[in-house]
């Protein structure tokens, strides 16, 4: 029988990502609602950038063949959209050219400040310039048929002004999972509600995670948070259009806990039922018949948001043709811990820039799982593995960025 229980983190996030798979992709215009979608296919770009040789700057176009003279011929004007159409300068010709404009072939720039100029004639300061001065060559920024943006990557405002400059105006990305988002528990009131009683607290993992969904390229569907009753869950659930559904609370063994209950009337299989995680042990995954796949966090704030990290990152990622990995990056501790027990520790940090390059990471001392406020100051989770020593300060670990906007 396969284990479910008590699962190392790698082993339960490879069990997760194994349920998931890219959606089928979707052609958008790229500007309009393209930022933050992944691309489906590589950007390649239609022609040359700049598609002509450019002026870099004010000035006059002059032949680089023939003898320097003081004194040019005025011959024509070449403006940024209305080229110069007639033949290419010769020796003692030259032509007005403006920034970003097409420069006559053969020809370098003098820069308007080294010219003084009477009707139809110029005089240039100086010697006469060297090939390719103050143009930009046609193709200097890339060519015809280059792949400038590979399969994979996330849109940002720079990869779509590479992507238009290109000559792109539609793609194919892969499509947004639509994430349900499902608090329960008595004591679960949405944030701003008239008169709560002294035993109810606001919800603040809804709001968190949906933002984070939306941060991380899903679309969030945030439901009305339920009592505990597997009647309620099961209403609350009922045809929601979700790639996935998040729980969130009702994920342990309790008499309250009664999300998987629920689910296993509807044919809930799980893949994982607990996780070697501190905090965060009663993080579990299944699927459901539809095709559904359900995570449930554990309701402590600090122990959700860890999860989230951990596991619904990379699975957004995973749905979206993204490369699930995170790189982890290293910090030596300001201070000393103490060894960790059976299970993986992800410890809440601030993180201080040292003056040589490094960075420390200030492990908060309270890390109790229900503390928001120490989730809201970490700039950090730092990793430390099932059963590592105790490590003086100074001595170097593993660290995950948290992401702020």
């Amino acid at each position: 029988m396969t284990q479910l229980r008590d699962l190392p983190v790698e082993e339960a996030r490879a069990r997760m990502l194994g349920a998931v798979s890219p959606g089928v992709p979707e052609l958008i215009l790229l500007d309009r609602h393209a930022l933050g979608r992944v691309l489906a296919e590589p950007i390649a770009a239609v022609r040359d950038q700049p598609p002509f040789d450019a002026s870099a700057m004010d000035g006059y176009a002059v032949p680089l063949e023939g003898v320097w003279t003081a004194g040019f011929q005025l011959i024509g004007e070449s403006a940024a959209g209305r080229p110069y159409a007639g033949a290419a300068p010769r020796a003692g010709e030259t032509v007005r050219v403006f920034t970003g404009a097409s420069v006559p072939e053969g020809c370098a720039v003098v820069v308007q400040e080294r010219a003084s100029r009477e009707s139809d004639h110029v005089r240039f300061e100086g010697a006469p310039p060297s090939i390719g001065a103050h143009v930009r060559a046609r193709g200097g920024d890339f060519r015809r048929g280059e792949i400038l943006l590979p399969a994979g990557v996330r849109l940002d405002a720079w990869r779509l002004a590479l992507a238009a400059s290109a000559g792109r105006g539609e793609a194919l990305v892969f499509p947004q999972p639509r994430v349900a988002i499902l608090s329960t528990g008595e004591e679960i009131v949405r944030a701003g509600a008239a008169d709560p009683s002294d035993a109810q607290i606001f919800d603040s993992n809804g709001p968190a995670l949906s933002t984070l969904i939306a941060q991380w390229g899903g679309r969030p569907v945030p439901l009305d948070a339920v009592r505990d009753s597997q009647a309620a869950i099961l209403a609350a659930l009922d045809g929601v259009a979700a790639e996935l559904i998040v729980t969130v609370g009702g994920a342990s063994v309790g008499d309250y806990d009664l999300v998987k209950p629920a689910l296993a009337k509807l044919g809930l299989e799980l893949l994982v039922e607990t996780i070697r995680l501190r905090p965060g042990k009663p993080t579990w995954f299944g699927t459901l018949p539809n095709g559904q796949r359900v995570l449930g966090l554990p309701g402590n704030p600090a122990s959700g948001l860890v999860a989230a990290e951990l596991f619904l990152r990379p699975l957004l990622a995973a749905w979206q043709g993204v490369d699930p990995a995170f790189p982890l990056e290293h910090a030596r501790l300001a201070e000393p811990l103490e060894a960790t027990g059976p299970r993986e520790h992800w410890m809440r940090a601030r993180l201080v820039s040292q003056a040589d390059g490094s960075v420390s990471a200030h492990t908060f001392p309270d890390q109790d799982s229900s503390l928001v406020s120490v989730f809201a100051a970490a700039d950090a989770l730092v990793r430390r593995p099932a059963g590592a020593p105790a490590l003086a300060s100074g001595e170097v670990v593993e660290m995950l960025r948290l992401k702020r906007l």
